[in-house]
């Protein structure tokens, strides 16, 4: 087993970064939320990966699940982050 946690290494992380989808989810007003969009931004241009957001006041589901937390970044679907966002291990992740 590798990886943090004794999880396996994901393989999706070998896909080229372009094919990866980044989404942050969070609500307006939250300052952590805009710190983060500024640096999924940032590494999302840099790396050709898509990201999108999703506001947990708009989706009940999203709000039970992640409301203590946000930011959340997600990595194709899977939690990948919150609270603050490292750039370099979001890299990383995307396989930069």
């Amino acid at each position: 087993m590798g990886g943090m946690f004794g999880r396996a290494k994901k393989k999706d992380a070998a896909k080229d970064p372009a094919a990866r989808t980044v989404t942050l989810i969070g609500k307006p007003g939250c300052h952590l939320c805009d710190d983060a969009r500024a640096v999924i931004e940032a590494v999302c241009a840099e790396t050709g990966a898509r990201w999108e957001e999703r506001d947990i006041l708009q989706d009940e589901a999203l709000y039970k699940e992640y409301w203590e937390q946000i930011p959340v970044v997600l990595v194709d679907g899977e939690q990948h982050t919150f609270w603050r966002v490292d750039a370099e291990r979001l890299r990383r992740e995307l396989g930069v």
